[in-house]
């Protein structure tokens, strides 16, 4: 699989440590490109909460880690040399209300809102997520379902 500089959503991390789900070959194989140090695969802090608040939440998942784990699972994926969070500039805020402006959302859709402002703060237009419809309504936003 050839692995193209991009944002890794929540569902992508959670699939690739969920052996049970059909997503997690593909999304393992896309993670471990992140050993790579020549590979560029970016997250946020919002991906990382809400990857955390997922994977320690037995309503959410059948194999919930303890918070000691999530937090050792956490770090070993910011220790990858490939993978990089991308900070919050100041002016993202300024987006995220332009985009909610042009893409009216309530509820949880707002984060998608938020990471895309993000993305669009340090110019960066790819996303690898399995939930492709929450994002391609946005202009200049690439989604790409890994596979």
């Amino acid at each position: 699989m050839s692995v193209e500089a991009g944002v890794l959503d929540t569902n992508v991390l959670v699939y690739a440590l969920n052996a049970d789900a059909p997503q997690h070959p593909v999304s393992r194989a896309l993670l471990e490109h992140a050993r790579d140090p020549s590979t560029t695969l970016y997250v946020t802090s919002q991906i990382l909460c809400e990857f955390y608040s997922v994977i320690t939440n037995p309503r959410r998942v059948a194999s919930a880690v303890s918070a000691g784990d999530g937090l050792a699972i956490t770090s070993a994926l910011l220790a990858l040399p490939g993978l990089q969070v991308l900070p919050m500039p100041i002016d993202t805020v300024d987006r995220w209300i332009d985009l909610l402006a042009r893409h009216p959302v309530t509820g949880g859709g707002i984060f998608d809102v938020q990471l895309v402002a993000t993305m669009q703060a340090n110019a960066v237009q790819r996303i690898y997520t399995f939930n492709t419809a929450d994002f391609e309504r946005f202009s200049g936003v690439t989604v790409l379902e890994p596979h």
